[in-house]
């Protein structure tokens, strides 16, 4: 018999704060993450938000920095680390899936209102584009979820 290979990308989150409070605070402990990857390609180029965003976080959690393109999803799936993915926006988690990430759940956490955006939750706000994107992801075999914080019942995204 064959050994089974377990995915270990516990989550995937939007979260336009990336990593901040509630993440240390609340996801931390209820996810039991010993990594966190940071997926951006403004924040891979920012030594300073880089280091701000690593302090906050316990000696005992890894942070990884990565551009978008240089996301290895495959690895971090599967190298028996319990890992989190932080992503910026819609359109990082996007382009990570078409280019290797595993089915799982994406948490909407965090997406800033705007021009163009409406309410989707009290933290949500999003484009009607976005809203296409995120019903291809969950028609791919994501678990696509609101939720801010682990308190709050996951909502499925019952968009287009």
């Amino acid at each position: 018999m064959g050994a089974v290979e377990s995915v270990v990308i516990v989550a995937s989150r939007i979260d336009s704060r990336l990593i901040h409070g509630q993440v240390i605070e609340a996801w931390l402990p209820f996810l039991k993450v010993a990594r966190i990857v940071v997926a951006d390609d403004v924040a891979a180029t920012d030594t300073l938000a880089q280091a701000a965003m690593s302090l906050a976080v316990p000696e005992t959690v890894e942070v990884v920095h990565t551009t978008l393109a240089k996301l290895d999803a495959g690895r971090f799936a599967t190298d028996a680390v319990p890992t989190l993915i932080l992503f910026r926006d819609v359109a990082g988690v996007v382009f990570a899936r078409e280019h290797g990430l595993p089915d799982g759940r994406v948490m909407v956490g965090n997406v800033h209102s705007g021009p163009g955006r409406h309410a989707v939750s009290r933290s949500v706000f999003l484009t009607a584009g976005e809203e296409d994107q995120l019903s291809a992801l969950r028609r791919s075999g994501m678990d696509v979820v609101i939720q801010a914080v682990p308190s709050e019942s996951p909502q499925p995204v019952v968009l287009s």
